[in-house]
């Protein structure tokens, strides 16, 4: 503070355009102090804040926004799948690209150890199929091979990984599981619950591995200019470990964005018990680590065909609507529970049946312990109904859509749905107009983090392939700016914490190489980087 009592800003950005917030608009300048925003406004009001001490920090012409929130993605897998093979389409276009990057990887390893590989989409490989066990034994013959679709809802494993964990013709399915048969043998393909049977049998990563990935999948996001996640399915890979792993990353600052913790509760798997003896509910944390909601998986991805539907998919399995993997009953009594302990719930459903069992679910445990801001999120919501909009509306349920999924996945859904049903999905304008300030994210590594095809398809209803799914859902820049700030902190309960760049907020920056206000969207889409990255005031990635 100087003599005058006015206070000294630590650091003042200034000459470019920094968006603050939809309501708020754009300024010339931000000041910044004890890592919150102190003011922003026209460069000479806000120079008044310099003294001996502030650091300058001089934008050259660029563009600056509230540090992005990617409100769903699974960052501990984001981080260990840096080090799998990346078998996106991108990257692995055909069946015969997929085998020499298995067969390079085996070389490397000792026979008997495994090879993890994820991303490939079976709509945009070269043979338009599921690749099948005996073209990965081809590949890898003397290791165990594990192959995740792009979603995570459907994985291809190989003769030896089926052989290490036991299964065969006669393996009973488990319950919300599909173990894929043809002509009576298996063709290595393992749906929703049935990938657990093999993920059983693989390494758990060691708890140093596990804060790697929680380092390297965060750096990785502020490259992006995202400064707070959420973690949608903590205790997924490796238990309870996870949340250990969380807190050493925070105490030993490797914890590189603000996280979200969405505590897996599933049958079987649930960290919700240790949790809770641990006085671990809803809101416990500060601002970097918080835990958040209880996630519980209702069924699958529409692109797999294991999204639980009310009409069947496309294609030769003319009575298939997809998986759905708890019954009425224990879904109620699991939400109810979580419910009742305080927990808020944040669950994954895809297809219109399962938005409709989990609807139902939360209604009645709203009813049993009311609360008329507790926030329970629907993950994805990807089918809905009008009907269901406005069920949700009336109890305060939140839809949490990923929109990078039109662009990655559109043409796929297009496939199995036909244009009449896959057209309307993810409706963000419906959402917004209603006022459920829907957030946004890209369940990377089901999704790339990176944020542009994200904006890009907020803006034109565009897949990757040009199609056009329901232009009447396109929304503004400022728009999709809001989704991917303000919504992302308020489905998060902390739009007091962040998501806008005024007095008293987290200062949390993304800085881009490119006016977004001014650009058209092939230019966000191919042509803007973020070039610089502050959280809490601190600069935390420069490109």
């Amino acid at each position: 503070m100087s003599a005058s009592g006015m206070i000294i800003a630590d650091k003042i950005l200034h000459n470019g355009t920094i968006w603050c917030g939809y309501e708020e608009g754009t300024v010339e300048a931000l000041a910044i102090w004890q890592g919150k925003v102190l003011a922003g406004g026209k460069s000479q009001d806000i120079l008044q804040f310099q003294g001996e001490t502030t650091e300058l920090v001089d934008l050259k012409g660029a563009f600056a926004t509230p540090g992005l929130n990617d409100a769903h993605l699974h960052l501990i897998s984001t981080g260990l799948s840096l080090k799998r093979i990346d078998a996106t389409p991108a990257v692995l276009p055909t069946l015969a690209d997929l085998q020499e990057a298995i067969r390079a990887k085996a070389a490397t390893l000792p026979k008997g150890e495994w090879i993890l590989a994820r991303g490939y989409d079976q709509t945009k490989l070269d043979i338009g199929r599921h690749p099948h066990k005996s073209e990965l034994d081809q590949a890898a013959p003397e290791h165990p091979v594990l192959l995740t679709r792009a979603c995570g809802h459907v994985a291809i494993a190989n003769s030896f990984a089926l052989k290490l964990a036991g299964v065969d013709e006669t393996t009973p399915v488990p319950d919300g599981g599909l173990i894929e048969q043809k002509n009576s043998a298996l063709t290595g393909m393992l749906a929703e619950n049935a990938q657990d049977l093999v993920r059983a049998v693989i390494p758990e990563p060691s708890e140093e591995q596990i804060i790697e990935a929680i380092e390297d999948g965060g750096n990785m996001l502020l490259s992006y200019g995202i400064t707070s996640c959420m973690d949608a399915a903590v205790g997924q890979i490796a238990g309870y470990k996870e949340i250990r792993a969380y807190n050493i990353a925070k105490r030993d600052n490797r914890l590189p964005v603000r996280t979200w913790l969405v505590l897996l509760g599933d049958p079987g798997k649930s960290v919700v018990p240790q949790c809770y003896e641990s006085g671990l509910v809803s809101g416990v944390g500060d601002d970097m680590l918080t835990i958040g909601a209880v996630k519980l998986f209702l069924d699958g991805s529409a692109g797999g065909k294991t999204a639980w539907m009310s009409v069947p998919y496309h294609g030769d399995d003319v009575d298939n609507i997809g998986v759905q993997i708890l019954s009425d009953e224990d879904l109620q009594a699991m939400v109810m529970d979580a419910h009742a302990k305080g927990y808020q719930l944040a669950c994954h459903a895809i297809g219109d049946m399962a938005i409709e069992q989990l609807i139902t679910a939360y209604e009645k445990a709203l009813a049993a312990y009311p609360d008329p801001d507790r926030r329970h999120r629907i993950e994805h919501c990807g089918f809905s109904s009008d009907e269901q909009h406005q069920r949700m509306l009336k109890a305060g349920i939140y839809p949490c859509p990923q929109q990078v999924f039109i662009y990655d996945f559109g043409d796929a859904y297009i496939s199995v749905l036909g244009d009449e049903r896959a057209g309307p999905s993810y409706p963000l304008k419906t959402w917004r107009d209603l006022g459920f300030k829907p957030a946004t994210g890209s369940d990377s590594p089901v999704c790339h983090p990176n944020p542009f095809p994200n904006l890009y398809t907020m803006l034109t209803r565009k897949t990757w392939k040009g199609t056009v799914m329901e232009e009447n859902q396109r929304v503004s820049i400022e728009e999709a700016l809001q989704v991917y700030t303000e919504y992302g902190a308020f489905s998060q309960k902390m739009e007091t914490v962040k998501g806008k760049l005024v007095a008293g907020q987290v200062a949390d920056i993304a800085v881009f190489s490119r006016n977004m206000l001014e650009a058209t969207p092939e230019e966000i889409l191919s042509d803007t980087q973020c070039i610089m990255t502050l959280r809490g005031g601190e600069i935390v990635f420069a490109r």
